[in-house]
């Protein structure tokens, strides 16, 4: 239902508009502003991303969407370098953190179902998570205000199979508290990892399986699945990493099912748009599911830290607000960015770990879409 609404007039919209507007100038890139119907700004868009993105990545994807609907999605370079298999808008790449706003939809759900309170703690849930001598909040972990420690070491290439959610916690539980609940902002994907735990907890199934049918399925994700190494998926690109000497390398092999809710996903940029375009108006999540996700959470001396839960709100170079969250995977970069003022999403991902892009760069992209529905 939800695909059907989102992207049902995508090609009508993308190829229909007349009206003359400024486009607006790339950042760092010395595009010129002119006068520019709607596929005119498409021609700019890909220029300046063949010119200044795609030869720093082996490969990449973006889509963008409007008021719910696709306005234009597009894959550069390869998904497979030694292959020469070029990208496509399937192509199934590693999103990274991307997944802690996926999970944090989830957690949102069993909230408004009355399953997990959020300021109850965690132990309620989690009873044989070891006691850290404070009490620790669901919300707290989803606002990185726990004092759950991050990677540390190697842990971010573990090549491991964990066979369940609890397992994977066996990683960090035992060590102490990097400060006191609530104290300190202190990002922590394996805070992320517990919140998977607390939802398998309250909704009575596993985390993947909860997932799918209270998220994937009933936005109609069809591309986004968790990134299973046991198996073998066609779309799945290879990942990658920029060598040394220029050029790029293969990443080793990793098994990322220690971190589902925090890091674990593949996906496409239009699933993802998909999914920010539920976050635009109550429906999928209540009104106040998603003032509970794009509200800056406070450290105990009342500073804000800007970051919900799941979810990082800051501005853009002109001062537009932006919700957003970077993705950072072996072999794998992504950004998911909501601009609410005009209701437009973008998703860009790369298979490439640390890929030189900032988030300058895909609100350039959001900017030169958005003076098509706001000429300046």
């Amino acid at each position: 239902m939800f695909r059907s609404m989102i992207f049902g007039q995508a090609h009508r919209r993308s190829t229909g508009w007349i009206l003359l507007v400024a486009v607006a100038g790339w950042l760092g890139s010395g595009w010129v502003v002119a006068a520019a119907t709607f596929p005119e700004v498409v021609r700019e868009v890909r220029a300046n991303i063949l010119a200044d993105f795609a030869p720093k990545v082996p490969g990449l994807s973006v889509a963008v969407a409007r008021e719910g609907k696709l306005i234009w999605s597009e894959g550069f370079g390869l998904a497979d370098w030694e292959a020469k298999k070029p990208v496509t808008t399937h192509s199934l790449f590693r999103v990274g953190s991307v997944a802690k706003p996926l999970t944090a939809a989830g957690l949102m759900l069993l909230v408004e179902h009355g399953k997990v309170e959020l300021d109850a703690d965690i132990h309620h849930y989690v009873p044989d998570f070891p006691d850290k001598g404070q009490r620790i909040t669901t919300r707290q972990l989803a606002g990185h205000l726990a004092g759950i420690r991050h990677y540390q070491g190697e842990e971010f290439y573990l090549n491991r199979h964990f066979a369940t959610v609890r397992e994977g916690l066996r990683i960090f539980e035992k060590d102490p508290l990097l400060s006191v609940p609530g104290e300190k902002y202190t990002y922590s994907s394996y805070g992320f990892n517990l919140i998977g735990r607390v939802m398998e907890a309250a909704a009575g199934k596993d985390f993947l399986t909860y997932m799918d049918t209270a998220v994937f399925r009933p936005l109609a994700m069809t591309n986004t699945i968790p990134d299973d190494a046991t198996r073998v998926m066609a779309q799945r690109t290879r990942f990658y990493r920029i060598g040394s000497g220029g050029g790029f390398e293969l990443e080793p092999a990793v098994d990322n099912s220690y971190k589902w809710a925090a890091g674990g996903f593949l996906s496409t940029p239009e699933d993802l748009v998909i999914f920010g375009s539920a976050h635009l108006q109550p429906g999928f999540l209540t009104e106040a599911s998603l003032k509970a996700l794009f509200t800056s959470q406070k450290t105990r001396d009342g500073k804000p830290t800007g970051y919900g839960m799941g979810w990082e709100i800051t501005q853009d170079r002109n001062g537009h607000l932006i919700w957003m969250h970077t993705g950072g995977a072996v072999g794998g970069t992504t950004i998911l960015m909501i601009r609410p003022d005009i209701r437009m999403v973008l998703a860009l991902t790369a298979n490439c770990t640390d890929a030189p892009l900032s988030k300058s760069h895909p609100a350039a992209i959001v900017d030169a879409f958005a003076a098509l529905f706001h000429p300046t």
